[in-house]
């Protein structure tokens, strides 16, 4: 049986806003990286090739609904979050 994850206090968090607009490319690369995978990597687990990877984290390729919902499952993330990467909430 896992843990619960420990209560979020948002008074420990600080939001942090680089001033960029990013993309959603941007989001792939972002969460490529924090998961130390390479493209090629990434093309073993997504089926997408390292090629259409690149062009997609490079703003070359538009990422498409489809290929969204690859990349979310694998990296364990909800769609929006690499669709909308720019999305702010004050309901938080």
């Amino acid at each position: 049986m896992m843990d619960k994850p420990p209560k979020f206090d948002e008074k420990e968090y600080l939001e942090f806003d680089l001033g960029v607009e990013r993309t959603p490319g941007d989001s792939v690369r972002i969460l490529r990286e924090l998961c130390e995978w390479s493209q090629k990597e990434l093309e073993a687990k997504t089926g997408i090739p390292q090629t259409t990877i690149s062009a997609i984290e490079n703003n070359r390729q538009n990422l498409g609904v489809e290929r969204t919902k690859v990349f979310a499952k694998v990296f364990r993330v909800h769609p929006a979050v690499i669709l909308f990467p720019n999305w702010k909430s004050d309901a938080a």
